[in-house]
């Protein structure tokens, strides 16, 4: 059996534009490279109400157990202005020992250097005992809603165990082996509308200004202090994200005023518990300034930390081996799609260097690709040791 080769892969899967929810053709054409190496694939669509379907792809070789499986995500935010690029973001070029080229750092070129890795582990080991499984998605950068998500309720019903998951996101900062994502923090996005009563500014008694509201309600919510932080853990944090009066006249007292804002929070909270405190103070404001409010949550995602195992501790080991560092288990960062797997497997994230993702020329050094690919290879053979 040949082996596939990192570069040329990461550079095939970049020439699709798979920007959110587009699929492009880039499912099938991974799925054909899978089923080289000797896996079993199913392409999954799924559709909710009011969205774009979304292509995924759940692959598994081999049926015993123990299942490790490897996860992450085809599809890429938008280039931006092209005129920005240095090159086509999809015709993937090599500058300077770098792979230039939308989705390079995130992720396509992790997915590639994974492949790669399976097809040298596969080559050495014809009959290793247990399976490889790999969840790709295409709305990871979108909604989620019909992504990983949706995959993981499709191997729950199919009582498809998988006992240990690695995330390939981008998740050190400036070197490749700086950082071993173990949990991530919880986020949930309030939005906000306080309802007032319109008026003339010369006249304020026969108006009630939601502005005076809003200003008040914010200035407390930011004050909160949620906890000092874990050992785990930073401290739970509010920032306020969007103030908007819709107001073309300066001599007009508007009725409605509106803000959004964002908590990322720790796992000394639930996002109920978080509503239950906001909610008191939009009662209590509110109350006192005679004002009506209307507010919607929506949660991305709970906190979650996966209690670093004897498998963390033996990825940590072969990491610092070849990158010569020692990676901290951290849960700094956005939400990835590790909180919608942890319900299903204890899993771990660790991929490239994230410097450029989502930035006009996005890269990855050629040299991370290599090792990268070596990290792989060596988790595997150790894995099924």
């Amino acid at each position: 059996m040949q082996t596939i080769n990192e570069l040329q892969l990461a550079k095939e899967l970049i020439r699709y534009p798979s920007i959110t929810p587009i699929d492009a053709g880039v499912m099938k054409f991974l799925e054909k490279q899978l089923r080289k190496i000797g896996f079993k694939t199913k392409i999954l669509e799924f559709k909710e109400k009011n969205t774009k379907p979304v292509k995924n792809l759940y692959a598994r070789l081999g049926s015993k157990g123990p299942n490790f499986c490897y996860a992450g995500h085809l599809d890429v935010v938008p280039a931006g202005n092209l005129k920005d690029w240095t090159v086509n973001p999809f015709r993937p070029s090599i500058k300077k020992g770098h792979l230039i080229g939308r989705g390079a750092n995130d992720m396509k070129s992790s997915i590639a250097a994974f492949v790669s890795a399976v097809s040298i582990f596969v080559k050495n080991n014809k009959k290793f005992d247990g399976s490889i499984s790999l969840i790709i998605t295409g709305d990871e950068e979108g909604i989620a809603i019909n992504g990983t998500k949706k995959v993981v309720e499709y191997l729950k019903k199919r009582k498809e165990k998988i006992n240990f998951c690695l995330v390939g996101e981008p998740t050190n900062p400036n070197k490749l082996g700086e950082m071993i994502k173990i949990g991530r923090r919880g986020s949930m996005t309030g939005r906000l509308s306080i309802i007032g009563i319109q008026g003339h500014v010369a006249y304020p008694h026969r108006a009630n200004n939601p502005s005076t509201t809003l200003v008040q309600i914010l200035k407390e919510l930011k004050e909160i202090k949620f906890d000092k932080g874990t050992k785990d853990f930073q401290p739970t944090n509010l920032e306020v994200t969007k103030i908007n009066i819709d107001n073309t006249a300066d001599n007009v007292i508007p009725g409605l005023a509106n803000a959004t804002f964002n908590i990322r929070f720790n796992n000394k909270h639930s996002s109920n518990s978080i509503k239950t405190k906001i909610n008191k103070i939009l009662k209590k404001i509110c109350n006192k300034n005679k004002s009506n409010y209307k507010i919607e949550y929506s949660v991305s995602g709970e906190a979650f930390l996966t209690k670093p195992n004897q498998t963390t501790y033996m990825i940590q080991d072969i990491i610092k081996k070849i990158t010569k560092i020692k990676p901290e288990l951290s849960t700094t960062g956005g939400t990835s799609d590790a909180r919608f797997i942890r319900k299903i497997a204890p899993c771990l994230e660790f991929g490239l260097v994230g410097k450029t993702m989502h930035k006009v020329d996005e890269a990855v050094s050629l040299g991370d690709l290599k090792k990268l690919t070596l990290i792989y290879s060596n988790i595997l053979k150790n894995y099924f040791k």
